[in-house]
């Protein structure tokens, strides 16, 4: 299967692309990657060194006649997002990933693809393997954990690098040149009920919502893609009015950084509401999916019976907790006032776990404001506090402002004109990337953001355009001749 990617051009990148994804390499848990790179650095003779949080940094010399170049830092991040349809049969920590080409993509089969920093990464390899490529010293920066919490850039102390301009290859469409992004934090609630038992009378049932699109929490925030965790709780919250139904647990979503496409609830409803009950229900599933028909398409609710007896959550906790979920924040929070068509602040509702006497709920807050970005997660911090869950907010990563004087984005701007006859997309985006980090550990640094068209990231959809990385590939390429004289 992965024989057909190896065949595609340019071959060197496609080639170092499946190898890496080879290798298993989810966020925190990344030390197999990191050998890997490592052993990748060495046999190519080069000076290789990894940090003492685990980012790989692997050094180049300038290629004949670019010697009186300024330095350049390549950057991109070794971890993925491990993401996969509830039906898929597959273990990331011991398969590699199983690509296949779709017309003019390349996509996983039912798994995240890991193009998503894959490519970059590939990229890069392909550089620093290369024995023919005009281009200037190459400083190869691979960070570690970027999706979870962008650690490694926290992380990455001063004095590992020397060049003053640094390319990301870490933005998802070829048109776009980015030059600012988001910062992030996340926030976790968590706390303990008492459960309570239920009579004879009643019945107990699973509720799945499934289908949802899903995505990157960032990227796609402004999509207006449903939320599973959000459907789910409207979903008991006005059963639990109407027909008094019992929450016995709730399993929703996973990654910060992903639109939850998948949520699961236990209920418990007394018999003798059972048929009204299941008329709501399906009045409900008709609404939601309506509501939902343009982005989620494949929306799905269903309702199976359970024949397991279930402890349900106290009158009490099951009000409070199910309307703080309501309360919480999802989805855009504010659009930019100053660049048209960005989302300056959002909130993402990713986890929600309610089971066995304890639960814990996850958020993902981002803005390019840092102060409102404090502002909404306290705001969140409070809803969940007025239920009794002890709160913290932790990880917070700064945003990148962009730099209007930017000398590597002017050049870069030009030669998309004269390579492409038309104008390219200069602007920030909303996801977090780890410009904004690095740059205040180097401050000197000029940054700009590229890349190939990727759609569907954080999620099983996700896939990346061939013929995109052909003129991503040959973007970069000469990029680099054009890097400026010391």
């Amino acid at each position: 299967m992965n024989e057909e990617i190896r065949s595609l051009e340019p071959k060197p990148l496609w080639n170092y692309f499946s190898d890496l994804n080879a290798v298993p390499r989810p966020s925190k848990k990344e030390e197999r990657v990191i050998a890997f790179m490592k052993s990748f650095g060495e046999s190519l003779g080069l000076k290789t060194v990894v940090d003492d949080i685990g980012n790989v940094i692997i050094k180049k010399p300038a290629s004949s006649g670019m010697e009186d170049r300024q330095t350049v830092v390549l950057q991109s991040h070794l971890d993925m997002v491990h993401q996969k349809n509830a039906d898929t049969d597959f273990e990331f920590e011991k398969e590699g990933i199983k690509m296949m080409v779709e017309d003019d993509w390349v996509k996983a089969k039912g798994t995240t693809l890991g193009a998503d920093n894959g490519i970059g990464v590939a990229s890069i390899m392909a550089l620093l393997a290369s024995k023919d490529i005009q281009h200037p010293a190459i400083e190869a920066l691979f960070t570690i954990d970027e999706e979870t919490g962008m650690t490694g850039a926290q992380e990455l102390k001063p004095g590992y690098l020397d060049g003053k301009l640094l390319l990301n290859l870490d933005t998802e469409d070829d048109r776009e040149l980015t030059i600012g992004c988001a910062g992030g934090i996340d926030i976790s609630a968590s706390g303990t009920y008492q459960s309570v038992g239920l009579g004879s009378n009643y019945s107990y049932f699973s509720i799945t919502v499934k289908g949802l699109t899903g995505g990157h929490s960032g990227m796609d925030i402004h999509l207006g893609r449903g939320n599973a965790n959000k459907i789910m709780n409207r979903i008991l919250m006005e059963c639990s009015v109407k027909h008094d139904l019992k929450v016995c647990e709730i399993d929703g979503g996973g990654l910060r950084n992903a639109i939850p496409r998948e949520s699961s609830a236990v209920i418990a409803i007394e018999n003798s509401n059972l048929s009204a009950f299941e008329k709501e229900l399906e009045t409900l599933k008709k609404t939601i999916k309506n509501e939902n028909k343009e982005t989620d398409p494949s929306l799905d609710i269903v309702l199976n019976k359970s024949s397991k007896k279930h402890e349900a959550l106290n009158e009490e906790f099951q009000f409070k907790i199910l309307r703080s979920i309501g309360t919480c924040p999802n989805g855009i929070f504010r659009m930019s006032p100053n660049i048209p068509g960005l989302v300056q602040t959002s909130n993402n509702l990713a986890r929600v776990l309610i089971k066995d006497n304890s639960y814990s709920i996850l958020c993902l807050t981002r803005s390019a404001l840092d102060s409102e970005k404090m502002e909404l997660a306290n705001n969140i911090k409070g809803a969940f506090e007025l239920a009794g869950a002890s709160v913290s907010l932790d990880g917070s990563y700064p945003g990148w402002a962009p730099n209007p004087n930017s000398k590597i984005v002017d050049v870069m701007a030009d030669l998309y004109r004269k390579m492409h006859k038309e104008e390219p997309d200069v602007n920030a985006c909303h996801a977090g990337l780890e410009c904004g980090i690095i740059g205040s550990h180097y401050p000197e640094m000029d940054m700009v953001s590229f890349g190939p068209n990727i759609r569907g990231a954080h999620s099983p959809d996700e896939k990346v355009q061939i013929s995109s990385v052909q003129k991503f590939w040959e973007y970069l390429l000469e990029t680099l001749k054009l890097v400026p004289k010391e």
